[in-house]
């Protein structure tokens, strides 16, 4: 006896989510049923190419699906999560998980008391060059990260920690086997009323120390990690899903020097976006666990949350420093 179709829908089909929608279109055993968006035209776009409905409101899709995924505005995320897990459909949720803490973990609570799979759609766990690496043993010492971008309009709702350097405050936390103890954080305003550049220092109880930086307003483009370790380095090259990798070997005859032993891996026609759809659909089905849960997308948000506050907080103290205090007496 066959398996029905898993019945599937995208919410949001702007940038990322029209994207999402052709991955769902091109897989087996899933029927892409909707896709929604409040632009009617944007909907309608999207829905003509793949043969699927366009709606206009997820609630009229309630019920009649079996997952989704969510690519609305983060401000969205919530309230649309919670109305498809409130009527057992499963959900992968685009990152950031929520705006807040607090509902990223009322989210959490209803998938697990309805047993539903919440994923959340840190797409660079799926780069192949990462997970090439993870396939190696790992004991990070010290972690490197540069995440930098051209400006850009889109995604400036959020701060460039919520937008971009999430991403690698995930990565590293799953890296680490170990709790975060310390956080320390600059930025500043360049381009946008909100956080344009950011530098965070992470560290660990083990030891390990994260230094993180990302930007939007920077010339070129770089996502690239480095992680060194006893007696090896790593550096994954997110953009060019290359992955480079040093380790000692023996000392070398006659020298009694250890000879450096290197790799270099490409990943060129590697899909991670649909290797994170096929992931969830496998999560969905029961065939593996969830690669990025909900409770992963709160740790990276719970992070994020404090090194944007203490860039906020250090970015008021400089404004109150640089503020002329006003003359006092009556004239």
């Amino acid at each position: 006896m066959s398996t029905p179709p898993l019945r599937c829908a995208v919410i949001g089909v702007g940038h990322l989510g029209k994207w999402h929608a052709a991955k769902y279109a091109q897989l087996p055993d899933v029927e892409l049923v909707a896709v929604v968006d409040s632009n009617a035209a944007t909907a309608r776009a999207t829905a003509s190419e793949h043969g699927c409905a366009a709606v206009l409101d997820h609630r009229n899709l309630l019920g009649k699906v079996d997952a989704v995924s969510i690519a609305a505005p983060t401000t969205l995320h919530y309230a649309i999560a919670r109305d498809f897990l409130d009527v057992g459909c499963h959900v992968l949720l685009e990152k950031p998980i929520t705006t807040t803490i607090e509902e990223a973990e009322a989210l959490n609570q209803l998938a697990e008391e309805r047993d539903l799979v919440l994923q959340v759609g840190h797409l660079e766990r799926f780069n192949a060059a990462l997970q090439r690496l993870l396939e190696s043993p790992l004991n990070p010492r010290f972690i490197e990260s540069h995440r930098l971008a051209p400006f850009k309009p889109r995604a400036t709702d959020v701060s460039v920690v919520l937008d971009l350097m999430i991403h690698d405050i995930d990565i590293i936390l799953d890296l680490v086997d170990s709790p975060l103890t310390e956080v320390r954080a600059s930025g500043a305003r360049i381009l946008t009323g909100d956080i344009d550049i950011a530098n965070a220092r992470l560290e660990f109880a083990d030891g390990c120390v994260a230094n993180v930086t990302s930007s939007r307003v920077s010339t070129k483009s770089e996502r690239r990690m480095r992680i060194f370790q006893p007696h090896g380095y790593a550096s994954v090259d997110f953009q060019n899903r290359i992955l480079t990798m040093h380790h000692l070997g023996d000392d070398a005859p006659g020298t009694g020097v250890p000879e450096i032993h290197s790799g270099e891996w490409a990943f060129d026609t590697s899909d991670a976006l649909l290797s994170e759809i096929q992931a969830f659909v496998a999560a969905v089905r029961g065939e593996q666990p969830v690669v990025v849960s909900g409770r992963a997308g709160q740790r990276a948000l719970e992070a994020a949350t404090q090194i944007t506050d203490l860039v906020y907080a250090n970015l008021n103290q400089m404004t109150k420093a640089t503020t002329p205090s006003s003359a006092g007496g009556d004239k």
